[in-house]
């Protein structure tokens, strides 16, 4: 759906782009809310598959994201933290899955209670 968002930011005393190249891009937990907004707005316009991208640290952003309608998530930024966040999120995922009594992914997938 979404990753990395193209940013700029201005030293003020300077009046020069604190970027050499001007701009740059933002990614990791910063854009996960507006990642989750895009996931649900574009699930409730079309049934195509969505790739979840933009901020997951962990199981329970990538459930946050499913719930919205991803059909599927990607890690990024965690992996360059830990090398067992995609394990570990997958653990978190399971573990929330039993205590849910949910038996496949497909019953999280867009299932945001609204009322």
């Amino acid at each position: 759906m979404a990753n990395t968002f193209l940013a700029m930011s201005i030293d003020i005393e300077t009046r020069k782009p604190k970027i050499g190249n001007i701009m740059g891009g933002i990614s990791g937990p910063a854009v996960k809310p507006l990642v989750v907004r895009l996931i649900f707005q574009v699930h409730q316009a079309t049934k195509l598959p969505i790739i979840g991208s933009g901020g997951v640290m962990n199981g329970r952003d990538a459930i946050e994201m499913i719930l919205a309608g991803a059909t599927a998530v990607q890690v990024g930024t965690a992996n360059f933290i830990s090398p067992t966040a995609m394990p570990e999120a997958i653990d978190e995922i399971r573990r929330y899955m039993v205590s849910h009594n949910i038996e496949t992914i497909a019953e999280l997938i867009g299932k945001i209670e609204l009322e």
